[in-house]
Formats: C-alpha cells, sequence, structure tokens
C-alpha cells in the first residue's frame, strides 16, 4: 500500500502541487440476522480504494479511485492537482498549510480473536440457537437476532513525509424477542435495547455476552397486561425493557405495523 502512496505523491508533485496527502482504505464487512428461526441477512463484503487530496496554486484539490495500479493511481492523482488548479482561478485568498512535523507511527484496536477467522458458519450457527431459545418461551411471536463485523485498515501519507497506518475492529451482536396480544405489544431485548452491543473489539465480544445464557430458558411468569398475557422472561437482569402500558398501546397500536 505504501508504494501507491508514494506514487500518488511523487505523480502530484511533478504535476504541480506544493503539498499532497493520500489515504488508502480496506474495508471489511459481515452482517447476519435472523428471524424467526430463518437467516435473514447473510452478507460479506470487501471494498478498497485510495483518495489524494492536494495543494496547486494556493488551492485544494481531491480525487478518488478504485483502479489500485500504477496507471490508475498516477491519474487520480493528476485530476487532484487539475481540480486544484482550476479552483485556483475563483480563489479569494491562498491556502496556507499551519507548520506541522511528520509523524511515522502504526495503531491498532485492542482484540484478541479477529471475527472475520472465525468460520461464518459458526457465528450463523449461534445466532439459530439463540433464536431457538427465545421461540421456546410460550407467547413469543417474533424473535430476531444480529451480528455486525468491520475491519477497517487505513494508510495514510503525506508529503512532509507522514506514514500513517490504523486498523480497527468492531464487533456487535444482540438479540431481541416480541410478544403481541390484541392490542398490547411487549419486547425484551439483550444486551440493550437500540441494536445490541458494539464496540471496538473482536469476536470475544460476542463470546462475553453468552447470549444462550441470555436468551429466555425458562420461566412461566403469567403477569397479564405488563408481558401481553404470555410467559414474559426474556434475558437476565440487564436486558432493558421496552415497556408500554395498556393505554398507551393502544394509542400507538393503529401506528404499530407488526411483520
Amino acid at each position: 500500500m505504501w508504494d501507491l502512496c508514494t506514487n500518488a505523491l511523487d505523480t502530484a508533485k511533478l504535476r504541480g502541487a506544493t503539498y499532497g496527502d493520500v489515504r488508502v482504505m480496506h474495508l471489511r464487512q459481515r452482517d447476519l440476522t435472523t428471524k424467526n428461526g430463518q437467516v435473514g441477512t447473510l452478507a460479506q463484503s470487501e471494498s478498497l480504494g485510495l483518495g489524494i487530496r492536494v495543494l496547486a496554486n494556493g488551492a485544494w484539490g481531491f480525487a478518488s479511485t478504485d483502479r489500485l495500479t500504477r496507471e490508475g493511481v498516477a491519474a487520480c492523482a493528476a485530476q487532484a492537482v487539475s481540480i486544484a488548479k482550476a479552483s485556483a482561478l475563483a480563489k479569494r485568498s491562498e491556502v496556507v498549510l499551519a507548520p506541522e512535523k511528520a509523524y511515522v507511527d502504526s495503531w491498532q484496536s485492542p482484540f484478541r480473536k479477529d471475527p472475520f477467522e472465525i468460520p461464518l458458519e459458526t457465528q450463523l450457527a449461534l445466532l439459530l440457537a439463540a433464536d431457538a431459545e427465545m421461540r421456546l418461551v410460550k407467547g413469543v411471536t417474533l424473535t430476531e437476532t444480529d451480528m455486525q463485523f468491520r475491519k477497517i485498515d487505513s494508510w495514510f501519507a503525506s508529503s512532509i513525509g507522514s506514514r500513517i497506518h490504523q486498523r480497527k475492529v468492531i464487533s456487535g451482536c444482540g438479540i431481541a424477542a416480541t410478544s403481541f396480544q390484541g392490542e398490547e405489544i411487549q419486547k425484551r431485548s439483550y444486551p440493550n435495547g437500540f441494536g445490541g452491543q458494539h464496540s471496538l473489539q473482536g469476536y470475544e465480544l460476542v463470546e462475553s455476552l453468552d447470549l444462550m445464557r441470555n436468551a429466555p430458558l425458562k420461566r412461566s411468569a403469567h403477569s397479564s397486561s405488563a408481558a401481553a398475557s404470555s410467559d414474559c422472561r426474556f434475558m437476565n437482569r440487564s436486558a432493558i425493557l421496552s415497556n408500554w402500558t395498556a393505554s398507551s398501546a393502544r394509542k400507538r397500536i393503529s401506528r404499530v405495523r407488526v411483520f
């Protein structure tokens, strides 16, 4: 990747840029969801691209490309310089950079298990197992689970000599169960009520949440309207209760569409 950065900066300088910086970004993502025991989403993608910012004739220019060949990168850098020179025709004042020294460094977010090294089948099996546990509770009408993973690598290089590599691994997961009867809707989610837990961690985050233990296992609790007349023991004590009273549910039920 550093060769691509150097190629872009060299081309920009030859075309008349007085300053330039370039970033190469590599993004990997994986998304898994289940709904009522069926696979909802099973997607994995990867993208790679380069962007360059240059200063020429006192104005900024920017261009990007996914053609990561010497020719593609050179053309991208040339385009950025061309845009900067065109912008300079309408400038009101010169862009003046603050003095800054060069930095050479590397940083990685802490993680113990790369989620992209864990077989997709293993991750999906865990979600389906947690989904099945929730459906064992009488009265549950909708079960949902999800996992999301991101790995982002970036390489930054500037014409003053900075070279910085950064890697971030982001993991997230969550489970939710919903029960609805008549005009009552109740939902329990774990580990929180806004899309699951997401953190700069690896697959160890998923393991620490212990989805199987925190999916509903065995409790019969007939709590009338507070639990939609069903056995509603979902998750553990840290679960977040999305609680609606009967009166508020009646007001909102006309606007709620359940799938």
